[in-house]
């Protein structure tokens, strides 16, 4: 579900709500009860849930080394890494 972020033209109060796509916008501020709280144009909000790739893949992978100091061969693997993309084998 996304999450819209709305402001009231009469006091300024300002929130982000968690809505199914066809919900209708919100209309009545509630801080104030006036109908004039309106959908703000905002970033892509969202929200990582579970156990998804982000908080497993790749995990103990080393960082990639720094340009310049590598002689250009790339490094073997640490133990935790198993070859992947990360340790420049990909």
């Amino acid at each position: 579900m996304p999450i819209y972020e709305y402001r009231c033209g009469t006091c300024g109060f300002q929130k982000e709500f968690l809505q199914k796509l066809n919900d209708s916008p919100l209309t009545t501020c509630p801080e104030c009860g006036k109908e004039s709280f309106s959908k703000m144009l905002t970033a892509a909000g969202f929200q990582l849930k579970g156990s998804g790739w982000y908080a497993t893949d790749f995990k103990g992978c080393a960082a990639k080394p720094e340009a310049g100091k590598d002689s250009g061969n790339s490094p073997a693997p640490g133990p935790s890494c198993n070859g992947c993309a990360c340790a420049g084998n990909g």
